[in-house]
């Protein structure tokens, strides 16, 4: 099911990861150990109104108070991680910061439209920490990350590999009693800065010396090593599944690696490349028929035909045309693994 976020932990992904350590373990001090601190904490617009506590804007929209709150946004954060790697840190960063200046304001929006209109006081009770700025990522998870059906529930019902992650920002939205008001701002926020409305995306981004700043000071603290690239193996399979599994294993490296390959000569010399010329892979090899006693080599397959309709929504991703066939030949037009590969790269 988070087949659509990749599989390679928080390698490439430092920010990713500050964000899933620091404030989670601010909220389980607050919670645990510092319980009279928490009032520090609290987002009160009516405070930062009437009494003009700014500072409020700043605490009460980093840490979240709620345990709850804290596990699903971590969790949400987590599968949120690809877009760091797609876009890069500075990028990423610019996404968040901006998101969340810009759903501070439609807070105050959305609480005096509830006073004005039903004369409801929420002011003082929305939910502490970063959450607008995860909703706001709902965004170009919707735009960007391709659907594929994983399973068929019941007719036009299918589960597919986003299911999951819409459930968790499910649980997240019906967590507290005003939080969909932080809900609406935070999904507000992503539409305006994704869409670069009014080019809020070049005034609310992280300058460039402030990157390389955080990227020489914690960068180093909260990078993560790449992935051990072989898979574990059931222990309770046979000896057939095993060696299958195996095999299939080194089938998706073998066609990663033709696939790297295969964009680097791209990129030196221009133009398409012919999958066809590079080697099969190791199941093809392996695929001998018996006839009489005697091997004969299985026929060669013809050219493997794309979807166009598959190319189309890699491109829509801001893949070029050429990376986007390449990769859904490599996969085999199987678009959640050549999507995968794509982002990791």
């Amino acid at each position: 099911m988070f087949t659509s976020t990749g599989s390679s932990g928080l390698y490439k992904a430092p920010l990713s990861k500050s964000l899933l350590l620091v404030p989670s373990a601010l909220s389980l001090l607050l919670a645990l150990l510092l319980p009279h601190c928490q009032k520090l904490f609290v987002y009160d617009l009516h405070a930062v109104k009437n009494d003009f506590q700014i500072w409020r804007l700043i605490c009460g929209r980093i840490i979240c108070l709620d345990l709850k709150d804290t596990f699903c946004s971590s969790l949400l954060i987590y599968n949120f991680r690809i877009f760091e790697r797609r876009y890069g840190s500075r990028k990423f960063a610019s996404f968040l910061l901006g998101s969340w200046v810009l759903s501070a304001l439609f807070d105050f929006l959305l609480v005096e439209a509830m006073q004005y209109f039903f004369g409801i006081t929420a002011a003082s009770n929305l939910p502490s920490g970063f959450l607008a700025p995860v909703f706001a990522l709902f965004v170009p998870f919707y735009c960007s990350i391709p659907r594929v059906q994983v399973a068929q529930i019941l007719g036009p019902l299918s589960i597919t590999n986003k299911t999951l992650i819409y459930i968790l920002g499910l649980q997240l939205f019906t967590s507290g009693s005003y939080i969909w008001i932080v809900a609406i701002s935070g999904l507000m926020s992503g539409l305006c800065y994704n869409s670069k409305m009014f080019q809020v995306h070049q005034v609310l981004c992280i300058p460039s010396w402030v990157a390389k700043f955080f990227s020489w000071t914690l960068e180093p603290i909260f990078s993560s090593s790449e992935p051990a690239s072989e898979a574990r193996i059931g222990m309770g399979a046979t000896l057939d599944i095993q060696r299958q599994q195996r095999m299939e294993l080194l089938d998706r490296q073998l066609m990663f690696s033709q696939f790297a390959q295969g964009r680097r000569q791209r990129q030196q010399q221009g133009g398409m490349i012919n999958w066809n010329r590079l080697f099969p892979p190791l199941r093809q090899r392996q695929n001998v028929n018996y006839q009489g006693g005697r091997q004969s080599e299985p026929a060669a397959p013809p050219p493997l035909e794309v979807s166009e309709e598959q190319v189309a929504r890699l491109m829509e991703m801001g893949f070029s045309r050429g990376d986007a066939l390449e990769a859904l030949r490599a996969s085999n037009n199987d678009l959640n693994v050549a999507t995968n590969f794509l982002l990791q790269h």
